[in-house]
């Protein structure tokens, strides 16, 4: 998946100022950047939740139109939002084939009856998948832990995705363990075969599991780094304007 040029105002605020961004096959590429950098305003628009002013979108090298979230979903994108986007009422299941349900067979489907027993029987194969221990569930989302909800937010959008899954600061607010096991599932996710979008500002986390690193700056990358070629100095030094993408290599 590839954006270039990338432009998006809102109003008076240019929160996208020509960006480019590019993600391979098969890699975690961490997108980086200072508060305000238009890290998120970018990754919605390549997920179809904003509408790009100007620039293109291209997806396995031809240039399309990602007009909504459901779009996206077409194209096999998924992503889990910071706020996880979660039923906090119903149980994991229920948010797994949250607009996707399975319905009964014959008449009970055609009158719209959900068939439960599936739903619960395909979402414990894909948590077991991706090694995620749930104690009840059935118990809705809501009594679970934040390492278990991300959990079945990152299920979620793996289930779903065949291409590109985009997560916005998946680790925040998680305890260490928590964050461990958010860590793996990204390796787990990308190990299928998955292009995976890391929004973090934690670097340690960022030095872990990306491939690549793409730095953007007051709404315009600035930097494409190779992890294993810079420190972390030279990724905050990129973000801060400090050095260049030339220095840095």
């Amino acid at each position: 998946m590839e954006a270039r040029g990338i432009v998006k105002n809102f109003g008076r605020v240019r929160a996208l100022r020509g960006a480019n961004f590019m993600v391979l096959t098969g890699e975690v590429v961490a997108l980086v950047g200072d508060n305000g950098a238009g890290k998120s305003t970018l990754v919605k628009t390549l997920a179809g939740v904003h509408r790009p002013d100007d620039g293109e979108i291209r997806f396995d090298g031809q240039p399309v139109q990602i007009g909504s979230p459901l779009e996206a979903r077409a194209l096999g994108i998924e992503t889990v939002y910071q706020d996880l986007a979660l039923a906090a009422d119903l149980d994991p299941a229920a948010n797994l084939f949250m607009g996707r349900e399975v319905l009964r067979g014959g008449l009970l489907g055609k009158l719209g009856v959900l068939d439960k027993r599936e739903m619960h029987r395909r979402a414990g194969e894909a948590f077991k998948t991706l090694g995620i221990g749930l104690q009840d569930s059935t118990a809705p989302v809501a009594t679970m832990s934040g390492g278990q909800r991300q959990g079945v937010a990152v299920s979620r959008a793996v289930t779903w995705a065949s291409k590109v899954v985009f997560m916005d600061e998946p680790t925040a607010a998680l305890g260490v363990v928590q964050t461990r096991h958010v860590l793996e599932l990204i390796k787990s996710v990308r190990d299928q075969g998955l292009s995976v979008v890391l929004i973090s500002h934690n670097m340690p986390e960022v030095f872990e599991v990306a491939d690549r690193i793409e730095v953007l700056r007051l709404g315009e990358r600035v930097a494409q780094l190779k992890r294993q070629d810079v420190t972390m100095e030279d990724v905050v030094g990129a973000m801060t304007g400090a050095i260049t993408q030339e220095d840095a290599a």
